[in-house]
């Protein structure tokens, strides 16, 4: 049986504690630290993953907690974790640095990310394989590469990617499928080169 990881997916307990600190963070600013303390780690992996540069995903961190602390009166609660608003913050965020930079995006997967997502194509893990993959994922459009990270890389689930893609759930499955489907098939195509 597959683990929940807790980081990315919450329990009504956890939501309900959320909302206690947003409420409060709402009627004083001070009262956002449990927020910032909560989501800081895990949003600054998510830029850092996608900028592969350390201080500048420092920097478009804390202009998403500045953002996020600036606007927290504005948030409304939709059944998801506080994260999704961040994420969608911290997405805004970094497409101003790249503008800003003219930075050009990356991805960082490690070996386990990859042998776990190579389970999809049911296909035996190797070099090949890998220098496939990676070709076969730098063909994919914007949006079908985040909807491939965010559902196999980062494990979340479909009512998460939809809420931070603002898409409805089943919107997201649908999406995130044909991505899978458009991978599969210049997978499949990169093993005839």
């Amino acid at each position: 049986m597959r683990t929940i990881n807790p980081i990315y997916h919450h329990s009504d307990q956890m939501l309900n504690q959320e909302q206690e600190w947003i409420v409060s963070a709402k009627e004083n600013p001070k009262y956002f630290a449990p927020l910032y303390e909560k989501y800081h780690e895990q949003i600054f992996r998510y830029v850092y993953q996608r900028m592969d540069d350390k201080q500048s995903a420092y920097d478009v961190t804390s202009q998403v907690f500045l953002k996020a602390l600036k606007n927290i009166k504005k948030f409304e609660y939709r059944g998801v974790p506080l994260a999704s608003w961040l994420y969608r913050i911290a997405k805004s965020e970094m497409n101003q640095a790249f503008r800003d930079k003219r930075a050009k995006r990356t991805i960082n997967i490690d070996d386990t990310q990859v042998a776990t997502f190579m389970e999809v194509f049911e296909e035996e893990t190797n070099s090949i394989n890998k220098k496939r993959l990676f070709n076969a994922l730098s063909e994919l459009n914007e949006l079908d590469l985040q909807l491939i990270e965010l559902r196999y890389f980062e494990e979340r689930p479909y009512r998460e990617i939809g809420d931070l893609l603002s898409f409805k759930e089943n919107n997201a499955k649908v999406k995130t499928f044909r991505a899978l489907e458009k991978l599969k098939k210049s997978f499949n195509k990169n093993s005839r080169l």
